[in-house]
């Protein structure tokens, strides 16, 4: 048997988008890593809030654009991910409509909890859609969208923050 290396998931974005007809696709980079934030109290006793960008939402919310829609959708954290549905443009999409977990995995973060691995799982889940051609608008609509709704966040202030990308 025989170990495989780390997966370079920028190039396979990058391959993946070439195959969608994206040649021309800008990406965002920057120079300089963001800052090294270390936690702050064990992960067993954190509370872990989901952001996912696979597009995710629940019946009784409009679903995504397929492009540069900037809006978030929470979603309660007990609901099961059989209730998620989801859209996208970037991915096949019938995998993670059989099993919604593949791409907002609130299922799985809810045994967690039970094993008591993580604390608690925040009230809300946070969804929103990748692949915002928009650097502009993922900084200044996405970004804080997403920090508003998982600093103010109803119940136990939220410790951890699980990044699910698609």
């Amino acid at each position: 048997m025989s170990e495989t290396g780390p997966v370079d998931y920028i190039q396979r974005t990058r391959e993946q988008y070439a195959r969608l007809g994206y040649d021309d696709y800008r990406w965002a980079e920057r120079k300089e890593p963001p800052p090294w934030t270390p936690i702050k109290k064990p992960i067993v006793e954190s509370n872990v809030a989901l952001v996912a960008s696979g597009g995710a939402y629940t019946k009784g919310q409009v679903a995504f654009h397929w492009e540069d829609d900037t809006g978030i959708r929470l979603i309660p954290s007990s609901e099961p991910a059989t209730d998620v549905r989801v859209t996208h443009f970037a991915y096949d999409l019938e995998p993670a409509r059989e099993d919604p977990n593949i791409v907002f995995p609130t299922d799985r973060l809810r045994e967690l909890v039970e094993e008591k691995t993580i604390g608690s799982l925040a009230a809300n889940s946070v969804a929103c859609m990748g692949g915002i051609y928009s650097t502009r608008r993922a900084e200044e609509e996405l970004a804080p969208s997403i920090l508003d709704a998982v600093s103010n966040m109803p119940g136990t202030p939220v410790d951890l923050v699980l990044l699910v990308p698609v």
